[in-house]
């Protein structure tokens, strides 16, 4: 008689696939600025401008004529001393003492900053010394 063979039930196996991560990336953290107690951020500021001169002249120095060359004057007669007449401005036609720098001579026209300032006068020079 023929022998039955017991049925051998073969199964596959199971692969189990890893599940794909999806790639993860990285943020970078920006930190937070620490804000100083009592002091506004300037958000949306416009550039500094220069400021404009005070008064009605649309320019910032004034002109004015050398009438006469008082003299020398500094430590070493590196300044002379002039007087002058402004030509233009609140103060026009006022004659003024001005230490200036450099070669200077009579009819030079200066472009002072200021007029409001004048220099003091120059000491008469004493030869001989002592007081």
């Amino acid at each position: 008689m023929a022998e039955a063979k017991p049925e051998v039930k073969v199964e596959k196996a199971k692969v189990e696939k890893a599940p794909v991560q999806p790639e993860v990336k990285q943020e970078i953290k920006q930190v937070p600025k620490v804000e100083k107690p009592g002091v506004k951020p300037n958000i949306g500021a416009k550039p500094t401008e220069t400021p404009k001169p005070a008064g009605k002249s649309s320019s910032i120095a004034t002109p004015a004529v050398v009438e006469e060359i008082v003299g020398r004057t500094g430590a070493r007669g590196e300044i002379t001393q002039v007087r002058c007449k402004i030509l233009d401005g609140r103060d026009k036609g006022k004659v003024m003492r001005r230490n200036v720098k450099g070669p200077i001579k009579p009819k030079d026209v200066l472009m002072l900053r200021e007029v409001e300032i004048e220099a003091r006068r120059m000491n008469p020079s004493r030869k001989g010394g002592g007081k």
